[in-house]
C-alpha cells in the first residue's frame, strides 16, 4: 500500500514495536489520525516524559523515575528476602499476585548465547554485591522456564551458594484451572519433579 510519506513513516516506525505487525501498525497509525489533537500531544508527551525522567534504580536495576524505586525505598518490604527476574515487567508479574514482601533485582535479560548475550552482560555482578553487603537469607530465582531462563538460574544458582544463602527456584506446572490432556510433556515433566506433600 501506498501512504503518503508522514503516515508511512508512522506505520513504519510503529512496525518496529515488538508485538506490532504491518496490518496493527496501520490501524494504530490510522487511530491516531482520528484522535484530537489534544489526545496527540498527551501521547506525544507521554513517550517524550518516559523517554526522560525513566532510569534504573541503582539497588534493584527496576524501572524508576528517581534513583531508588518504591519498592526498594520501602520499609515494610523484606531486605532479606530477593526475588531475582529478567525483565522490569516480571516485576510487575509478581506484584499482581500481592504474594511476595521482599524486594526484587532485576537482571535486564537473560544468558544467551545465540543472541550474543553473555553473563557479563547482565546485572549479575551487583547482585552478588547486594548479597555480600545486604544480610541477605533467600534468593528467589523466577526467570521464565525456557532454555535460556533455565540456563541463567542454574548459573546464578552455582554462582551464589557460596555466599551461604538459601537459593530457591520458582516452580512450574500445571496452571490452575488447566486440563492434563492440553499440557505438553514437558510441563507435566516440570509438575511432577516439583510436586509437594499436601
Amino acid at each position: 500500500m501506498h501512504y503518503a510519506k508522514p503516515l508511512a513513516r508512522l506505520v513504519g516506525a510503529l512496525e518496529k514495536l515488538p508485538g506490532i505487525g504491518p496490518k496493527s501498525a496501520q490501524r494504530v497509525a490510522f487511530h491516531i489520525l482520528r484522535t484530537s489533537d489534544e489526545e496527540s500531544r498527551n501521547l506525544i508527551e507521554a513517550i517524550k516524559e518516559v523517554k526522560e525522567k525513566i532510569t534504573q534504580c541503582k539497588v534493584c536495576h527496576n524501572f524508576a523515575d528517581r534513583d531508588i524505586c518504591d519498592i526498594c525505598a520501602s520499609e515494610k518490604r523484606d531486605k532479606t528476602t530477593i526475588c531475582v527476574v529478567a525483565e522490569p515487567r516480571d516485576v510487575i508479574a509478581m506484584e499482581k499476585t500481592n504474594e511476595f514482601k521482599g524486594t526484587y533485582h532485576v537482571l535486564q535479560g537473560v544468558i544467551s548465547p545465540m543472541d550474543g548475550i553473555g553473563p557479563e552482560m547482565l546485572r549479575i555482578r551487583e547482585l552478588q554485591a547486594r548479597i555480600a553487603e545486604a544480610g541477605v537469607k533467600e534468593v528467589i530465582l523466577a526467570t521464565n522456564p525456557t532454555i535460556e531462563g533455565d540456563t541463567t538460574a542454574m548459573y546464578l544458582a552455582g554462582i551464589l551458594k557460596p555466599f551461604g544463602v538459601k537459593v530457591t527456584r520458582i516452580a512450574h506446572g500445571m496452571p490452575v484451572g488447566g486440563d492434563m490432556d492440553y499440557a505438553d510433556q514437558a510441563t507435566l515433566i516440570r509438575a511432577l519433579e516439583w510436586r509437594r506433600e499436601m
